[in-house]
């Protein structure tokens, strides 16, 4: 006697970490881009000094220097900064700190609001090293403020029961589609507060420290981080498609835990 197949109604469930396309697209630009470390070392060095974010660009002083650039060069560093790498280590240490939080920002936004956010986090890391930098004529790269800025969002809603850091989840887009909670109960959150206490204490290592990633002595650019940190955590409700959560829902932090035994 012969048996039919019983269709299930489940429906598959999407890898939390399977990269939603604006951040493959994202991260296969910062890819190409850095293939200009195959280029002759003085088109290298022009491409940096053109593109990459340089303080000094901006001081009003007779000492002034004149950048490759132009007036064209004060406007679009800004941001085209934030797309350049010093070596394979910087660009996969950015990149795997994006993944998980960078997956989950671009499925909640789409792609043109999270294209718009990386820009507007790079814009405040470069502001913020404008500013603590200001006569600096080194040029500062890469891709950090905006992975601050990013991990700085994604915080919002990251530990709300069924997101993807929380103890229960859903598959990937339904974790990235959960209401956020608001500014001030985020950081009334405990695992929010944890999770800032961790971040701000490393970036403090790296600033006294002076840390350098890699063995290229790229020295970290830690301001730049926590201008592009604080622009993802005040203006990530600008972005955000999807609506808040209600004053009396639950983090995900109180209540998985206090059922887990």
């Amino acid at each position: 006697m012969e048996s039919s197949p019983q269709l299930s109604t489940e429906q598959p469930r999407e890898p939390i970490l399977t990269l939603p396309g604006p951040l493959t697209a994202y991260v296969l630009l910062l890819a190409v881009i850095h293939l200009r470390v195959l280029l002759p070392v003085e088109w290298e060095n022009w491409t940096i000094d053109v593109f990459g974010f340089i303080p000094k660009r901006y001081d009003s002083t007779l000492l002034s220097i004149d950048f490759p650039g132009g007036a064209g060069a004060r406007v679009w560093t800004f941001v085209t900064y934030s797309l350049l790498h010093a070596s394979f280590s910087h660009i996969a240490f950015n990149v795997l700190w994006l993944l998980p939080f960078g997956s989950a920002l671009a499925r909640r936004f789409g792609a043109f609001r999270f294209f718009l956010f990386m820009a507007v986090t790079a814009i405040a890391g470069a502001v913020a090293h404008l500013v603590t930098h200001e006569h600096a004529v080194a040029p500062m790269i890469g891709a950090s403020a905006s992975v601050s800025g990013a991990m700085a969002a994604a915080i919002r809603f990251a530990f709300v029961k069924g997101s993807f850091l929380s103890f229960s989840r859903g598959d990937a887009n339904a974790a990235a589609k959960v209401p956020a909670l608001s500014l001030s109960r985020a950081l009334r959150n405990p695992r929010v507060l944890a999770f800032l206490g961790v971040w701000f204490g490393i970036n403090i290592i790296f600033g006294l420290g002076s840390i350098s990633i890699g063995t290229e002595g790229v020295s970290v650019a830690w301001q730049a981080h926590i201008g592009g940190f604080f622009a993802g955590l005040l203006l990530f409700s600008l972005f955000d498609p999807v609506p808040g959560t209600s004053a009396h829902a639950a983090d995900a932090s109180s209540q998985d835990a206090s059922r887990r035994p």
